[in-house]
């Protein structure tokens, strides 16, 4: 089967746990108390709504998200990673 990497946000507000969002599937989120468990979890999230898609009939998007600009944000930290998944 093949991989494909999708482009993952990954952010923590002061106060709050590590987020993850898929760029290219909104809704696809996780969450964790360290970034380590942020990233397991969207692995997960992301195969599920993935398979979610296929089983609805819905066509897979590819990955459009590859090239990242940095922007001043109100985050203490924002940063992006790619998570791999059988397409």
């Amino acid at each position: 089967m093949k991989k494909v990497q999708y482009l993952v946000r990954i952010n923590r507000d002061p106060g709050s746990d590590w987020g993850a969002s898929v760029l290219d599937l909104p809704g696809c989120v996780a969450t964790g108390k360290t970034i380590d468990t942020a990233l397991r979890r969207i692995e997960g999230a992301l195969a599920t709504h993935l398979r979610g898609m296929r089983e609805d009939g819905l066509k897979i998007p590819n990955p459009r998200h590859r090239l990242v600009r940095p922007r001043r944000t109100t985050r203490k930290v924002d940063f992006y990673a790619t998570v791999e998944v059988a397409a």
